[in-house]
């Protein structure tokens, strides 16, 4: 048997014209994603597997780094997807030579230059500045990809958001820019804002397919240890995890 078509894989869900949806343009099921301050916050979720897939993805904003989460990846070999900014991996060399090391666990995607939101409105949400025009939208995402290429040698697939949330015009711009949205399905930490025991929970109920979002930048909040006893769990209950680039 061939391999399975890349495109099939995986489902990225976001608002539909019921024009299109009529017309037969789309070939995948697509669901409305979430909709928040005007902005999207693309949802996205793997195919079926038949069993039970986790795509684990942990954001590197402007901080620090994590090993609480880390060291779980490590000592379960669980493969992550880790958004980093520009910003971060100038800040943390030594966590990011950490995270080179461990390719089998650690994959880099572009969490931005600069953690500035791709949106065209001008007013900030949750502290986060946004972009506020295409030509701001691109030079975050494309400064983003080659700060994680010099990092790396390799150019970054995917792009999240700052906060996840795009304008809508914005999504097939960056699209435009060759990259994938990096969206999620099951939000373990709510801006690394949850208690432990919540996160933990959150994260054990993932299902077949789901894509889950969290963050490894905030050793100091007790949602990183949360995500620790998470993760810990659901490879005790024999999930298998795969990146999003093995899997989309």
């Amino acid at each position: 048997m061939g391999a399975p078509n890349s495109a099939l894989m995986c489902l990225i869900c976001r608002p539909v014209s019921r024009r299109a949806f009529c017309a037969g343009a789309l070939t995948l099921p697509l669901l409305p994603g979430h909709t928040r301050y005007g902005l999207e916050e693309p949802v996205l979720r793997l195919a079926p597997s038949g069993g039970r897939r986790v795509a684990v993805t942990l954001d590197c904003c402007p901080g620090r780094f994590d090993m609480r989460i880390a060291s779980v990846l490590i000592a379960r070999k669980i493969p992550a997807t880790i958004f980093v900014t520009a910003i971060w991996m100038r800040e943390n060399p030594e966590a990011l030579a950490l995270m080179l090391d461990h390719p089998d666990c650690f994959t880099l995607e572009n969490h931005g230059a600069n953690h500035v939101m791709p949106a065209l409105d001008t007013t900030p949400i949750w502290g986060l500045q946004p972009a506020g025009s295409y030509d701001a939208i691109r030079a975050e995402v494309e400064n983003g990809a080659d700060a994680v290429e010099k990092a790396t040698g390799r150019r970054p697939v995917w792009y999240r958001a700052a906060g996840g949330l795009y304008s809508p015009q914005a999504i097939p711009f960056i699209e435009g820019l060759g990259f994938k949205i990096g969206g999620y399905s099951l939000n373990a930490d709510a801006g690394a804002s949850l208690p432990a025991a919540m996160v933990a929970r959150r994260l054990e109920a993932a299902q077949d397919g789901d894509v889950t979002e969290g963050h490894i930048n905030q050793p100091k909040r007790a949602a990183g240890a949360g995500i620790a006893a998470g993760l810990a769990r659901l490879a005790d209950q024999g999930v298998q995890f795969t990146t999003l680039d093995a899997a989309c």
